[in-house]
């Protein structure tokens, strides 16, 4: 590969990260051509983009982004290496975690970069899967802030039999 297309690559990894700034770096080595389709369709369903790339030059990309949180996962740089990028951050853990319930060994969590964390090792897998995403987070606060609305106005309800028959006999006594 000549020095201009390693080059190219750095950089089209580069603007992916900052496009994209959720990613996961795994292991897909040893899958077979039918695995490996499944898994690239599951991926594309849940919107993540599947991208195996040599170490030295994610490595480059790395060093490029001035970013010493990211520089945490260069140990695990080694070996054969796949990149989930997301935009949602749990989606590829949840799905990792998926073919791991099913007693797949791959693909295998190396390590991930998620809300501007590096996260090393497949330990980190469950922690990852807790991780909610913007929307579910939105929901979270909307609900928590709907709950006392919720209950002054059932309050309200069960006692508007009470108070109706309270005005009505008040308004009967003054007349």
């Amino acid at each position: 590969m000549r020095r201009e297309e390693k080059a190219q690559i750095i950089e089209s990894i580069a603007a992916q990260i900052q496009e994209t700034p959720n990613f996961y770096i795994t292991d897909i080595s040893g899958l077979n051509a039918e695995q490996t389709t499944k898994l690239r369709r599951e991926c594309f369903e849940k919107g993540i983009k599947l991208v195996v790339v040599k170490n030295t030059l994610l490595h480059k990309a790395f060093e490029n982004m001035e970013n010493e949180e990211v520089k945490l996962l260069f140990p695990i740089l080694e070996g054969p290496t796949a990149i989930m990028y997301t935009a949602t951050p749990n989606s590829p853990a949840k799905l990792i975690k998926k073919y791991a319930d099913e007693g797949a060994e791959k693909p295998a969590l190396k390590g991930a970069y998620v809300q501007e964390c590096a996260f090393v090792g497949a330990d980190k897998l469950g922690e990852l899967c807790n991780i909610k995403s913007r929307e579910e987070l939105i929901g979270d606060i909307v609900g928590l802030l709907q709950s006392p609305a919720r209950n002054v106005i059932s309050a309200l309800q069960s006692a508007g039999g009470k108070l109706a028959g309270i005005v009505k006999t008040l308004s009967e006594r003054e007349q």
